[in-house]
């Protein structure tokens, strides 16, 4: 029965790719709570640092070479993008209802399968293609367009979208090259803790005991949202791993709704069933390889 489990193809794929939304969503959480007091630059700072620090020990105990890579370009762009997307996202969870930015985040789907057509040269049907232009439509929904109620604050989720839909595509190319899991994890933390530690100084606040042990558990949700990406783009490709974005919406609705009381708007609602169907109908639009 969970013979799919032990060997890559599809249903390995979704399995981590649910799981890297699972803690996801709980990673918001944390931040929205954290939010309370602390800026968004440092939080994603103290994400960034607590996700390498953990990794170091394991990675200095092992006999592979897992700090050398020949990828430094990549990393160092991954982790520019990195630093500016989760900023955004510490940032986004705090202005807005969490099932709200969530739903917006789910464009990063979208705008996965022409950036794979382009850069991972996938092919991409003309059903995949309608598809995603629907799943757009949901996005426009949810920026609310007309003259009295333009939701600007819309726009902080759909650029950190965009930005780690970028950042998936380098996941694949460095996984196709070969790119150990741990130097991809190793570098990632380190460049956007550097990043990121040149501007917190500006934004700095003292966290207490509570806020510490917070900061701990998102590096480690971090890392393990990291981890299980790695795990699912090897198991199956990107644009059948993409579709499998929309699971994060019944933990985001729930959570929202047990933590800080919040019910999604209908407009919310039609927007994310439109993102849904878009990105569920081009993702499975396409034979597994």
């Amino acid at each position: 029965m969970f013979n799919w489990f032990k060997e890559k193809g599809l249903k390995q794929g979704i399995f981590w790719a649910i799981m890297i939304y699972f803690i996801g969503t709980i990673n918001d959480v944390i931040a929205r709570f954290l939010g309370d007091r602390l800026h968004a630059v440092e939080i994603a700072f103290f994400r960034f640092l607590f996700s390498v620090l953990v990794i170091i020990y394991p990675m200095l105990k092992s006999k592979d070479p897992l700090f050398k890579s020949t990828m430094h370009g990549y990393h160092l762009m991954r982790g520019i993008l990195g630093a500016i997307a989760l900023g955004l996202c510490c940032y986004s969870v705090n202005i807005m209802p969490l099932a709200e930015n969530t739903t917006i985040l789910f464009s990063e789907a979208l705008f996965m399968l022409p950036l794979a057509a382009i850069f991972l040269k996938e092919k991409v049907s003309l059903s995949a293609i309608v598809a995603t232009l629907i799943g757009f439509l949901g996005l426009i929904i949810m920026f609310k367009p007309n003259a009295n109620n333009l939701n600007i604050k819309a726009l902080v989720p759909t650029l950190a979208a965009l930005l780690f839909a970028i950042m998936n595509i380098m996941i694949k190319k460095m996984i196709d090259a070969k790119e150990n899991s741990w130097t991809m994890l190793f570098y990632f933390g380190l460049y956007t803790t550097i990043i990121s530690g040149m501007v917190v100084p500006f934004y700095w606040v003292t966290p207490n005991l509570r806020e510490l042990i917070l900061i701990l558990f998102l590096g480690i949700g971090a890392n393990l949202i990291q981890l299980f990406i790695f795990l699912a783009y090897r198991a199956t490709s990107a644009s059948n791993i993409s579709p499998i974005r929309y699971t994060e919406l019944p933990f985001a609705i729930l959570f929202g709704f047990i933590f800080f009381g919040q019910i999604p708007s209908y407009m919310t609602l039609l927007g994310a069933l439109l993102i849904i169907f878009g990105t569920f109908i081009s993702g499975y639009s396409k034979k597994e390889k």
